[in-house]
């Protein structure tokens, strides 16, 4: 039996052969564009994929080389459009073939590499780009589309065909596919991107000249987030690099910022993401870009957030602060940002204007109990763009102080405690706020006698209100000299 398959297999081989180079003496007809048919259904046998004939594959590369000049000149000459046509179908059947030819088959693979497959078949796509036949009402998206298939099927497990590709293809190619008007070329191309990356090569991408193909890439994941591979791209390889990510921060509009920081909490939040692959130097640069540009988020207080550029770097600020509330929460490996210069000052400093811009007169940062823009028909996010924002920057107080005795002392010599202490009351504007300060004075006297100290001075002062932390079951307890925050009944 499986001699009669092989010989069957050879006969095939022969006669697609023989076909296939019949193509290259004869004008282009409709009978030509089945024989690539044939061909391309004949590789989806894998006995067949594995026996193909060298010589069968040298004479597809010709005819698809004669397809490249004819399509190169249709875009200057006039020509028949029915003759351009057929010279797409016929290319689009081409790529066909190679797709198929590279499923499961390294043998394939390199045997088309080694033909030149990958320089004309790059060539052609670039010719695609320039050759306006759009203009023309013809569409090269099909072709398109099989080009770049083809492509990634070369590439998958390949790395030599990886590094041609990229060599040819990075970085003027890769952009001008990325930026075709087809969902789905965009996509294979994105596939293609994410399966040639590797460290070295998301390294090059940090440099000026090339910088353009990864904040393409961070467009997309704003403006069509269901494209899956770019959003494979930007958290298995972009946020790895931290010249990456701070090259394409400083190239990026606010809105676009919102994007890169939405991806990064999502990669700290994920499940079994304890190692997220985020290295150092990216929390870093994003602690020092939240000193830098935090003063921003004062202006919603005032109304002077009268742009949409200004609105954006506000909310960049405040999702600045998430990440960084994310990166202090239960990742040891952000755990050095406590020691990082000037942040926890930062940090209470702006909960302080903050807290006395919001008493000082009726605004964003003002103290509310509208609890009904919290319930399930509301979007607490249309009524205040700072939602939640005091209460996470008393978390990120309360992450910064964990364990750590000097920024314990630091918060009590900055007046941080009873300034957090005044933020105990429920408030709709920041949901959780009395939970996040409770946790914040937990880590605030843990083994700190000084600052169990200053609360206990508070309380028989006068100066320090403990009715909310009473009201949410939590009781001020001086014992044996020390001051404990200890759970009790609401109603003893």
């Amino acid at each position: 039996m499986k001699q009669t398959n092989m010989a069957a297999i050879t006969d095939s081989n022969m006669n697609i052969s023989t076909s296939v180079a019949g193509l290259l003496n004869e004008k282009h007809c409709p009978e030509h564009l089945q024989v690539l048919k044939t061909f391309t259904t004949a590789l989806r046998d894998k006995e067949y994929r594995d026996a193909v004939d060298e010589e069968v594959f040298s004479s597809l590369l010709k005819v698809l080389s004669r397809l490249c000049d004819e399509l190169q000149a249709a875009s200057c000459d006039n020509q028949d459009l029915q003759s351009v046509a057929l010279q797409l179908q016929l290319t689009a059947e081409c790529f066909r073939t190679q797709r198929n030819a590279c499923v499961q088959s390294t043998r394939n693979q390199s045997l088309l590499r080694d033909l030149g497959f990958i320089d004309i078949s790059i060539k052609l796509l670039s010719v695609l780009q320039i050759a306006n036949l759009e203009s023309r009402d013809i569409s090269i998206f099909e072709p398109l589309r099989c080009g770049i298939q083809f492509l990634g099927n070369l590439s998958v497990g390949n790395q030599l065909c990886k590094d041609d590709i990229w060599r040819l293809s990075f970085p003027n190619l890769l952009l001008q596919l990325l930026s075709v008007d087809d969902e789905k070329a965009v996509n294979y191309t994105s596939m293609v991107l994410h399966t040639c990356l590797d460290e070295a090569k998301v390294e090059e991408l940090s440099d000026p000249q090339n910088i353009q193909v990864a904040l393409r890439v961070m467009e997309l994941c704003r403006t069509q987030p269901d494209l899956d591979w770019t959003v494979l791209i930007a958290t298995q390889h972009f946020l790895k690099s931290s010249a990456l990510v701070e090259s394409m921060y400083s190239g990026m509009s606010h809105q676009e910022r919102l994007t890169l920081l939405e991806l990064l909490i999502a990669q700290l939040q994920e499940e079994h993401s304890k190692d997220c692959g985020i290295p150092p130097s990216v929390a870093r640069f994003l602690a020092s870009s939240f000193q830098t540009g935090c003063g921003a988020v004062l202006t919603l207080a005032t109304g002077s957030a009268s742009s949409d550029e200004v609105l954006q770097e506000a909310l960049t600020v405040i999702s600045l602060l998430d990440v960084l509330c994310e990166m202090t929460s239960d990742h040891r490996q952000f755990m050095f940002l406590q020691d990082h210069p000037d942040l926890l000052e930062t940090t209470v400093a702006l909960l302080n204007q903050v807290h006395a811009i919001g008493k000082a007169s009726k605004n964003v940062f003002s103290a509310a109990q509208n609890f009904s823009s919290l319930s399930d028909d509301g979007d607490p996010s249309l009524h205040s763009p700072v939602i939640s924002f005091k209460a996470h920057l008393i978390r990120l107080i309360g992450n910064l102080c964990y364990g750590n005795t000097n920024n314990q002392n630091q918060v009590r010599e900055l007046e941080g405690i009873p300034l957090i202490l005044d933020n105990c009351n429920i408030d709709s504007n920041n949901p959780f706020i009395s939970q996040w300060a409770i946790f914040a004075i937990r880590n605030l006297l843990e083994h700190n006698k000084q600052n169990q100290e200053q609360v206990a001075a508070l309380e028989r002062r006068g100066t320090a209100d403990y009715s909310a932390l009473r009201e949410l079951g939590f009781l001020v307890e001086e014992r044996d000299g020390s001051l404990l925050l200890k759970t009790v009944r609401k109603d003893s």
